[in-house]
């Protein structure tokens, strides 16, 4: 059984900064690509960014020189530094990454629960 926790949203003003982490733990063999998707109500989850078992990364235009992910193998951890944060970046954040769980296996994807960020004066 896998599973991908969450931590770190919260309120914060315009212009400030939030860092979400996210561990993962269960059983796993090995850890692909990592991610963080955004969820508004009504709307379609989206992709933020990514980042590959090697540490390519991947962003979405809207947070591109605002947002950084990065991962820490070791620890099977991924993190979303959130700066500049704006009213628009308002959104319930998911953790996600393609696992396997025994050697040559196949990867499945998992989630997160989900943490809200809010960005308000």
């Amino acid at each position: 059984q896998v599973q991908l926790v969450e931590s770190g949203g919260g309120l914060v003003q315009p212009g400030g900064s939030l860092r979400l982490s996210c561990v993962v733990s269960g059983s796993i063999f090995s850890i692909n690509t990592m991610a963080w998707y955004r969820q508004v109500p009504g709307k379609q989850r989206e992709l933020v960014a990514d980042i590959s078992s090697v540490g390519s990364t991947n962003y979405a235009e809207s947070v591109k020189g605002r947002f950084t992910i990065s991962r820490d193998n070791a620890k099977k951890s991924v993190y979303l530094q959130m700066n500049t944060l704006k009213p628009e970046d308002t959104a319930v954040y998911y953790c996600n990454a393609l696992i396997s769980s025994i050697r040559f296996g196949h990867f499945n994807n998992y989630w997160g629960q989900g943490t809200q960020v809010t960005v308000s004066s």
